[in-house]
Formats: structure tokens, C-alpha cells, sequence
């Protein structure tokens, strides 16, 4: 059992920054792969990133691209979002996930977060 909690949301201003994090409880951290998925009011959860158990060859959305970069540190159970150059519509409730192999579907994650909400509005 994995038990994740993620914090580091809030208002930003359009062009803005922010730094989402996710600490996992227990030893088997290194051992998922991680992922962070968002969900804005109304509309289906959507895959963001997704980074595998070593750090390799971590997965964007084509939406956030060049903006947003996932890493991971796994000595301190923590899984992080690096968020830049935000934009309104990247407002929604964040979410990471853990699962055993790199998916964009979140079907295939066992373990949520209960999320962090993003906002951001001039």
C-alpha cells in the first residue's frame, strides 16, 4: 500500500510558476513508476506526465511540452512538477499517481493522491 500526498498548488498569474510536489509513505516508492494527472471542473482527468522507476525518459502531454518538467527523487519518497510559463488553462485539480509501468491512461495507476488545486487567473 501506497499512500500519497501531494501539495504545492495554488494562484499563480498567467506566465507564472509553480512547483507541484507528491510524498509517497513507505518503502516501495522507487519501485512505481509516477505520474501526475489533472482534472478541470467538468471535464475528464487527463494525463500530464509520467516518469519511470530510474528517471528515464519521462512523458509529456503535448499540451504542456516545454513548459512543465517531472522529476523525482527517490531517496525522499518525492515525486515533483516543475510548472512554468502557466497558463489559465492549465487550472485544474493535480493529481500523481503510482502504477507499475509508464502509462498516459490513468486505468492503469493503483495508488492516487486526493490532489492539489492549481489556479491560474490575472
Amino acid at each position: 500500500q501506497v499512500q500519497l500526498v501531494e501539495s504545492g498548488g495554488g494562484l499563480v498569474q498567467p506566465g507564472g510558476s509553480l512547483r507541484l510536489s507528491c510524498r509517497a509513505s513507505g518503502p516501495t516508492f522507487r519501485s512505481y513508476a509516477m505520474a501526475w494527472f489533472r482534472q478541470a471542473p467538468g471535464k475528464e482527468r487527463d494525463f500530464v506526465a509520467v516518469i519511470s522507476q530510474n528517471s528515464d525518459s519521462p512523458t509529456y502531454a503535448d499540451s504542456v511540452k516545454g513548459r512543465f518538467a517531472i522529476s523525482r527523487d527517490n531517496a525522499l519518497n518525492t515525486l515533483y512538477l516543475q510548472m512554468n510559463s502557466l497558463k489559465p488553462e492549465d487550472t485544474a485539480v493535480y493529481y500523481c499517481a503510482a502504477g507499475s509501468g509508464r502509462s498516459e491512461v490513468s486505468r492503469m495507476y493503483y495508488y492516487w493522491g486526493q490532489g492539489t488545486q492549481v489556479t491560474v487567473s490575472s
